[in-house]
């Protein structure tokens, strides 16, 4: 009886021995844990008070942040940045912007002010389907340019990317290639500043995979741009773009003239709801009425859905299209003269209704 007594007494030191020895552990670990994140957050010098002017782009991860960060040896570790913000509740918080940092400031004082937002940036958005002129007209219209500067480094500044050297000199060569999107700029951004930005955005969203797809097609990357402007200025729904750029595909390959609106639209300079006869008939490089195949160029900035319908259209045998005698802003599709005039005569009596 006493032998039993014991080893249950033995197994209850035991099971509080083991119970002492893993809390302490776990304080540890804790206490472990804590001087890792502590010394992660630490100053990387703190008698460096020179500052660094960094910008944040728009849709930066905390990650992307954290490379941004230690790139600058403003931060110690990628890793341990990435945790603090998890952890104390900043990631997915961090807003794009102009700041100025010191390697004498913590992690949590970047984190701190990074979820504040800065001051020092002002946001435009330019939409999908916006020419050079007209983007030029907004961004002067809400004080972020002047329009003449604008226009003349667009037409002559130098650019460092590789889709340059395939565009057009002179006048509206970046026509087409000034990418619809919001920008967060620096207050002191310049005309080229605003351009340059814009430009990096196209590089990055045309990717080697359309490259590679543009050279499977026989396409040029200005070529591939300027059928997306087409689709851009034709299209009015999501569903109706791979479509359009079917028809425009179709059309080329048999070496029927396109035959759009939008490039006539394009050359009076204005936006007309109907056409007349005599606008399809005036003499100009970009009336596909009147010339065959492509115009000289884009007619306007495509955004990404654009670019990737040109290069990957719907398969189909259509050649005509008109809008849909309703609201919706589709177009219906015919393979056929017959079909098209059929629809063409349902949107005249829906249009004059």
């Amino acid at each position: 009886m006493g032998n039993k007594r014991n080893k249950v007494r033995n197994r209850r030191r035991f099971a509080i021995s083991v119970t002492v020895v893993l809390l302490f552990l776990a304080v540890c670990g804790a206490a472990g844990f804590k001087s890792y994140l502590e010394a992660g957050a630490a100053p990387v010098d703190p008698a460096d008070t020179g500052y660094v002017n960094l910008f944040i782009p728009s849709g930066s991860t905390t990650h992307k942040i954290g490379e941004l960060l230690s790139g600058y040896d403003l931060i110690k570790d990628i890793s341990r940045f990435k945790l603090i913000a998890r952890l104390e509740g900043y990631d997915g918080n961090l807003k794009a912007g102009e700041y100025t940092f010191s390697k004498s400031m913590s992690a949590r004082e970047m984190l701190d002010i990074l979820n504040a937002g800065s001051a020092n940036t002002k946001r435009f958005t330019i939409p999908e389907g916006y020419t050079v002129a007209k983007t030029a007209d907004k961004l002067e219209n809400e004080g972020f340019i002047d329009r003449d500067v604008f226009m003349d480094v667009a037409d002559s500044a130098e650019f460092p990317y590789k889709f340059m050297p395939g565009l057009p000199k002179g006048p509206g060569r970046l026509e087409g290639f000034l990418f619809p999107e919001t920008y967060d700029v620096f207050t002191t951004a310049t005309e080229e500043d605003i351009i340059n930005r814009m430009l990096a955005q196209f590089d990055k969203e045309f990717t080697d995979e359309y490259y590679a797809k543009a050279g499977e097609m026989g396409l040029s990357l200005y070529e591939v741009v300027t059928i997306a402007s087409l689709i851009e200025a034709e299209a009015r729904t999501s569903v109706d773009r791979p479509l359009i750029s079917s028809v425009i595909q179709n059309r080329l390959s048999i070496g029927m003239k396109l035959q759009l609106d939008a490039t006539v639209q394009y050359a009076l300079g204005e936006t007309k709801e109907r056409l007349l006869i005599r606008d399809t008939q005036i003499d100009h490089p970009y009336n596909t009425y009147a010339i065959d195949g492509l115009p000289p160029g884009p007619i306007c900035s495509p955004g990404a859905d654009c670019i990737r319908a040109a290069l990957y259209p719907a398969e189909t045998n259509y050649l005509f299209y008109v809008r849909k005698p309703d609201p919706s802003g589709e177009h219906n599709f015919a393979e056929t003269l017959d079909e098209f005039n059929r629809f063409k005569r349902q949107w005249q009596q829906y249009s004059q209704d």
